[in-house]
C-alpha cells in the first residue's frame, strides 16, 4: 500500500428504471458505464475499484472477474477487487484461479473481498442450500486460504469441497493475492477475520456511524489474541454515498436515485422499501451512516470513521438507483481530486505528529 488511507468506489451494475422516463436501460449500455466509471476513477487517482456479485436480472454484475479484466486492459493503478465475491456458492479452486489470472493481467492488481453475500439468489442457482449458508462460507473460505498459500494444494477437503492434496492450482498470482473478510458487521464475523489475520471489509447500509464499533474491537482484541502482527490489522468500510460541490447539492441529487435503488433493487431485503427523505437526510448528518455531502463534509465524516474503526480504506457505493453518468462521473472526479489528496495528507501528518 503506497498510502496511508486508500479510497475508492463500487458498483453492484444495478439496472433502474429512468425517473424520467420509466426505461431501462440495455445490458450492454450498462456494461460500458461500468467501464467507463473505472478509468475515471484510476485517471482521478482513486485507489480501488470494487464490483460486487449478485445473479438477478436487475443487476449486471454477475461476473465480476470478467468485468474487471476488461477493466485492466484499459488502467494503469488502480486495484481491482470483487464486493463482495459470494464464496458460500462458489468453487473456491475457480474463484483463485479468475483472480489470479486477473492479477496477472492487471500486473499484481487484484484482490478479493470474500463473505457470505446479502442477497442468496446464487444458492439455489448452483445447486446449493440456503440452510447450509454459514457451512459454506465457512469451509470454502479455509479452502481458499489454503490454495493460495500453497500449491501443490494441501487441502484435505470437508463435507462441502473436496480434496485437494498433491493438486497443481494454477495459474499463480504475482504475488500473495489479497483476501479481504467481507462483513456485515456482526461480532462473529470480525472475530473470524481477526482470528485469521485477515483484512476486514464492512458493508454499512443505514444507521449510526459508530453502529459497529463493538465488532471492530472483537476485530482488533481477536487479531492480537491470534499472535498476528497488530499492524497489520486493516478494516475498510463500504458506504452509500455521493460527494458534489455543496452539501444541499450533493445530497438533492443523490436521494431520489438512492430511494429509487432502494426500492427496485433491494426488494430481496423486504418489498417496497421505500426511503423518506427526513429519514435520508438523518443519515447525511455527522452521525448518520451515508457518504453524502461536500468534499469537506465526506472528508469529515471518513475521519470520524477513522477514528472510531481505526480505517484506511472506503469504498464509495457512488449513486446506487442508476444515476445519470454525467452525475456520476461527477462525484469521482471530486473523490479524486478533492477528498482522497486530503485524508491522505491530514493522516500522514498525523502518524507523523504521534511518531
Amino acid at each position: 500500500m503506497t498510502d496511508l488511507f486508500e479510497v475508492g468506489i463500487i458498483t453492484f451494475g444495478e439496472i433502474s428504471p429512468d425517473l424520467t422516463t420509466g426505461k431501462v436501460m440495455s445490458q450492454r449500455d450498462r456494461m460500458a458505464e461500468i467501464v467507463e466509471q473505472a478509468v475515471v476513477a484510476d485517471e482521478a487517482g482513486l485507489d480501488v475499484y470494487a464490483v460486487g456479485e449478485h445473479h438477478r436480472s436487475d443487476f449486471v454484475a454477475s461476473a465480476p472477474p470478467v468485468i474487471l479484466a476488461a477493466v485492466a486492459a484499459r488502467t494503469k493503478r488502480i486495484r481491482l477487487t470483487s464486493g463482495v465475491t459470494v464464496l458460500g456458492s462458489e468453487d473456491p479452486v475457480r474463484v483463485f484461479q479468475n483472480f489470479a489470472t486477473l492479477d496477472l493481467l492487471s500486473d499484481g492488481r487484484a484482490e478479493i473481498i470474500a463473505g457470505r453475500g446479502s442477497f442468496s439468489e446464487s444458492f439455489p442457482l448452483f445447486g446449493y442450500d440456503v440452510a447450509d449458508y454459514a457451512d459454506l462460507y465457512r469451509e470454502k473460505l479455509n479452502a481458499l486460504l489454503s490454495i493460495r498459500d500453497s500449491n501443490p494444494g494441501v487441502w484435505g477437503g470437508g463435507p462441502h469441497t473436496r480434496d485437494l492434496t498433491g493438486l497443481d492450482i494454477a495459474p499463480r498470482p504475482v504475488g500473495e493475492l489479497p483476501i479481504w473478510i467481507g462483513s456485515g458487521g456482526t461480532p462473529a464475523s470480525a472475530t473470524r477475520a481477526g482470528l485469521m489475520g485477515l483484512p476486514l471489509a464492512l458493508g454499512l447500509l443505514l444507521g449510526p456511524v459508530g453502529q459497529f464499533a463493538h465488532g471492530v474491537a472483537k476485530y482488533y482484541e481477536a487479531f492480537e489474541a491470534a499472535g498476528h502482527p497488530v499492524a497489520n490489522a486493516r478494516v475498510g468500510i463500504t458506504a452509500h454515498g455521493y460527494v458534489g460541490p455543496t452539501s444541499q447539492g450533493a445530497r438533492d441529487t443523490m436521494y431520489p436515485y438512492f430511494k429509487v435503488g432502494m426500492r427496485e433493487n433491494n426488494h430481496q431485503r423486504g418489498a417496497g422499501f421505500d426511503l423518506p427523505r427526513r429519514a435520508f437526510d438523518a443519515q447525511a448528518t455527522p452521525g448518520g451512516g451515508l457518504l453524502v455531502g461536500s468534499p469537506q463534509e465526506v472528508i469529515d465524516k471518513l475521519m470520524t470513521y477513522h477514528e472510531l474503526y481505526g480505517t484506511t480504506r472506503a469504498l464509495f457505493h457512488l449513486g446506487y438507483g442508476h444515476m445519470p453518468q454525467r452525475d456520476h462521473l461527477a462525484a469521482i472526479e471530486l473523490l479524486g481530486t478533492e477528498v482522497a489528496p486530503v485524508l491522505r495528507r491530514e493522516l500522514s501528518q498525523s502518524v507523523r505528529r504521534s511518531a
